[in-house]
C-alpha cells in the first residue's frame, strides 16, 4: 500500500514558506541594528570622548625607574681597595596617592592618612634604630617622602634611609601590610679606606640632584629633560651617588656601570599601577690607580711630620708655626705614574659616604682640607694673611733659566761670570737692586755652578736682562713659551677635574713696573706661581731632557671578571723647544748643576739631581718664605722625580727636602730606584738631618 498523499504536502508548502522569510527578515533587521549602534558608538569615541581618552592614553604610560647599579672600586697600585661599594639595606616608599598641598597651599584630605604613616615609620626608628645613632623624627619621614613632588615625580620611589640595621628591616618585612607603599631595597654605600688615602685624589660622592651644579651633569640632566637620552641604563636618578671630585669624578662614567630599571605602569595622576618588568643594572668597572698605598701613606706621614717638625725646632733663627700644610707629588720619570699625591692635612672620605655631609663634620674637619692642594690653590682657613696652597717656585726655576740662557746664545756652558752678590737692572740713577740670598758674594762661576749655588745676581744679569735686551717688550711671550713647554702655567694633562693652571704675574707688566723688572724677578722664581704637581711634571721633564710626560693616575680599568677594559701607558705631551731637542750639552750642565748641598740626603745611597727653594712672597702687610724642592734620582737614568711646597715652611733645604728624601726612601723600598727592592727600615723626620 503506497503512502504517498501529495495532496497534504503542497497544502503546508506556501505557510513553511512565509515563516522562513520571516527568520531571514528578522536577521537582517537585527544586523542593521547593530551595526547602527556600533557606528553611533565609534561617532561618539571619535568625536566626543577623543579628546579625552587621547589625553588618558598620553599619561597613562609605562615609566622607567633607575636602579643605581653597584659602583666599581678604585684600588692602588697593588690593588688594595682605597675606594668600594659596601651593599646596605635601604627603606624607600612609592606613593600610592597624591598628597601634594593644593594650590591655595592648604592640605588634601587624605593628608592625614600619610602623617600617620610617617608617624609609625619614625615610631620605628626610635624603637628599633641604632642606640648611638640619630634617628629621623617624623617630619625628616615626610621630608624624604617629598608630597609636593619637589625632587621626583609621584611613581618614583623615595629613599627614608639608606642603611637600616636588621631590627629595622625586620620590623618592616613583617608589617609590610601597614606601611602602604614600603619596600626594603638592596644598594651600595661608598667606602673609602680607613687610612685616608690620597683622599683628595681619589675623591668622593654626591647624590645626583646635589651634583648638577658640575658641567658634567648638568647636561646629563639636559639631556633627560629634553629626550635626547632614550637609554634607559643611562638615565640618572636623584637619589643616585655619582662622582663630585679626584678619580671618582674623573672616571664616573666607567665606575658607575649601567643601571637597572624598573618598568612601573602609572596613571594620569603620574601614579604607580603595579610594576611590569625589572631589569637589573650592570656593575660599574673598577679602576687601578697608579698610587702606592705604601708610599702615599709614608708620604703623608712625612709631611704631618715635619710641619710638627718645624713647629718646635728654629730653622733660620726662629719657629714657623704657620707652616700647617704641606703637598708632595712623586712621578716616574719614565711611565709618568704618580706613585703618591699628597695634600695635607687631610680627613676622612667617609664623611661623605651616604651623600652629604652634616654641618659638624663640614666646618670641623672638611672645610679648608677637602680640596686637592697639589693641582689647586684654596685658602688655609688661618686667622689673619697667608699664602694660598699654590706658591713662587724661588730657585727650583734656576735650571730652566739657565736652560734658556744656553739656548738663547747668551753664554755658553764653560761661560765665566763673576758674581758680586747682587744685580742691578732699571734706569741709572733709579736702578733696582737684587741680591743673592744673605748677600752672599760667589766670585768666578760657570753656569752649572751658578745653579748650584743658586745664585740670582746670575739669572737677572745673564738670562733676565739679554731677553729684554734681545725681544724688547717680547720677551715676557718668549718666556712664556719656554715656562708652557715645560708645563708651567698650562695643565698637566693629568685629567683631574678643577687643575690650576698657575698664576703667571711675569705678564702683569703694570704690576712690576716694566718689562725688564717683570724679567728679571721672573729670572730667579719670583715671577709665577704653579702647582705641586705642574713642579713635578716640570722636574721630570728635566730628567727627561726635554721630554714633558702626562701625569697617568691610572693604570688600569677591568671589568667585574677582572677582564682588562682599557690600559694606559706613557704618553708624551710635547718636546721642548717646538720638538727640537736642546743640544745635549745644555742638559748636562743642568745635571751636573742640580747638585747642591741637601744635609737631609746624607748617606742616601744613589746620586742625584735636586734644587732647592725659598719663594718670598708679600701676603697683605707681610713677607713670608715658602719652602719648595724639586730632586730626581738617581741622576743618570732617572726614575722618580719628586716635588714638595710647604707654605710658610722657610728655606725649602730645611723645610721641605727631608720630606722628599723620606719620599725616595719609600720608593726605594717598594720598587727600587735601581730596580731591587730594599729592606723596610723604620725612619721619620726626626731621624733625618736638617
Amino acid at each position: 500500500m503506497s503512502d504517498y498523499v501529495p495532496d497534504r504536502v503542497q497544502e503546508e508548502s506556501p505557510k513553511h514558506k512565509n515563516s522562513f522569510n520571516l527568520r531571514i527578515n528578522l536577521f537582517f533587521f537585527s544586523t542593521f541594528l547593530i551595526f547602527c549602534v556600533i557606528i553611533v558608538r565609534l561617532a561618539i569615541l571619535q568625536f566626543v570622548e577623543g579628546p579625552t581618552l587621547k589625553g588618558e592614553e598620553t599619561s597613562r604610560d609605562v615609566k622607567n625607574v633607575p636602579i643605581a647599579p653597584a659602583r666599581g672600586n678604585i684600588l692602588d697600585a697593588t690593588g688594595v681597595k682605597l675606594a668600594y661599594s659596601k651593599p646596605v639595606q635601604s627603606l624607600y616608599i612609592t606613593l600610592q596617592s597624591n598628597y601634594s598641598d593644593k594650590p591655595d597651599g592648604e592640605k588634601r584630605d587624605n593628608y592625614p592618612e600619610i602623617e600617620k604613616l610617617a608617624e609609625g615609620i619614625a615610631a620605628a626608628f626610635a624603637e628599633f634604630g641604632d642606640s648611638d645613632g640619630e634617628n629621623l623624627t617624623k617630619e625628616d619621614v615626610l621630608a624624604a617622602m617629598d608630597l609636593n613632588n619637589k625632587l621626583n615625580f609621584g611613581f618614583i620611589p623615595r629613599r627614608i634611609k639608606m642603611g637600616i640595621n636588621e631590627a629595622e628591616n625586620a620590623y618592616f618585612m613583617e608589617h609590610k601590610t601597614e606601611f602602604q607603599g614600603i619596600s626594603v631595597i638592596e644598594e651600595n654605600e661608598r667606602q673609602y679606606d680607613l687610612d685616608t688615602v690620597a683622599v683628595q685624589t681619589i675623591g668622593y660622592i654626591k647624590d645626583f640632584k646635589r651634583s648638577k651644579t658640575l658641567d658634567k651633569y648638568q647636561n646629563i640632566n639636559e639631556e633627560m629633560k629634553n629626550g635626547t637620552q632614550t637609554d634607559p641604563g643611562l638615565m640618572y636618578g636623584e637619589s643616585e651617588f655619582v662622582g663630585f671630585d679626584g678619580l671618582e669624578l674623573m672616571y664616573q662614567d666607567e665606575l658607575r656601570g649601567k643601571n637597572g630599571y624598573l618598568k612601573i605602569p602609572v596613571d594620569p595622576r603620574n601614579m604607580p599601577e603595579g610594576i611590569d618588568e625589572i631589569v637589573p643594572p650592570e656593575k660599574g668597572h673598577d679602576v687601578w690607580s697608579t698610587i702606592n698605598k705604601e708610599i702615599q701613606v709614608k708620604t703623608e706621614q712625612a709631611i704631618m711630620d715635619q710641619l710638627d717638625w718645624l713647629h718646635k725646632n728654629p730653622v733660620s733663627g726662629r719657629l714657623h708655626k704657620d707652616a700647617t700644610t704641606g703637598f708632595a707629588v712623586a712621578m716616574e720619570v719614565k711611565t709618568g705614574n704618580v706613585v703618591a699625591m699628597a695634600s695635607m692635612p687631610d680627613y676622612d672620605t667617609n664623611v661623605w659616604s651616604s651623600g652629604n655631609i652634616s654641618s659638624e663634620d663640614w666646618s670641623g674637619k672638611v672645610e679648608y682640607i677637602y680640596q686637592n692642594g697639589t693641582i689647586r690653590s684654596f685658602n688655609p682657613g688661618k686667622k689673619g694673611t697667608h699664602p694660598e696652597s699654590v706658591v713662587l717656585l724661588g730657585s727650583t726655576i734656576k735650571p730652566l733659566s739657565v736652560l734658556i740662557g744656553l739656548n738663547e746664545r747668551f753664554f755658553t756652558k764653560n761661560y765665566t761670570y763673576y758674581d758680586k752678590g747682587a744685580a742691578y737692572f732699571g734706569k741709572v740713577g733709579h736702578q733696582a737692586r737684587v741680591q743673592n740670598s744673605g748677600g752672599t758674594v760667589y766670585g768666578a762661576m760657570d753656569p752649572a755652578k751658578a745653579i748650584e749655588k743658586s745664585s740670582n745676581a746670575f739669572m737677572v744679569d745673564m738670562v733676565g736682562k739679554p731677553l729684554v735686551s734681545k725681544y724688547g717688550a717680547g720677551a715676557i711671550d718668549k718666556w712664556d713659551v719656554y715656562m708652557k713647554e715645560f708645563g708651567l702655567g698650562v695643565v698637566t694633562g693629568s685629567g683631574l677635574p678643577g687643575e690650576y693652571r698657575g698664576w703667571r704675574e711675569y705678564v702683569d707688566v703694570k704690576a712690576a713696573g716694566s718689562t725688564q723688572s717683570a724679567m728679571a724677578f721672573a729670572s730667579f722664581g719670583q715671577g709665577g706661581k704653579y702647582t705641586t704637581l705642574q713642579l713635578a711634571q716640570f722636574t721630570a721633564t728635566l730628567a727627561n731632557e726635554g721630554q714633558r710626560l702626562k701625569p697617568q693616575l691610572v693604570s688600569k680599568i677591568t671589568d667585574s671578571d677582572g677582564n682588562i677594559v682599557q690600559e694606559f701607558g706613557p704618553e708624551v705631551l710635547n718636546v721642548v723647544n717646538n720638538g727640537d731637542n736642546f743640544d745635549k750639552s745644555y742638559w748636562n750642565v743642568v745635571k751636573k748643576g742640580m747638585n747642591s748641598k741637601v744635609s737631609a740626603f746624607d748617606n742616601f745611597g744613589y746620586d742625584f739631581a735636586r734644587k732647592t727653594g725659598t719663594s718670598t712672597q708679600t701676603v697683605g702687610p707681610k713677607s713670608v718664605d715658602n719652602g719648595v724642592f724639586i730632586a730626581y734620582a738617581p741622576r743618570e737614568n732617572p726614575v722618580l722625580a719628586v716635588a714638595v711646597m710647604i707654605p710658610e715652611g722657610g728655606f725649602g733645604s730645611s723645610s721641605a727636602a727631608p720630606i722628599a728624601r723620606l719620599i725616595f726612601d719609600a720608593y726605594d723600598e717598594v720598587y727600587g730606584l735601581d730596580g731591587i727592592p730594599k729592606p723596610k727600615k723604620d725612619v721619620a723626620v726626626d731621624d733625618i738631618p736638617q
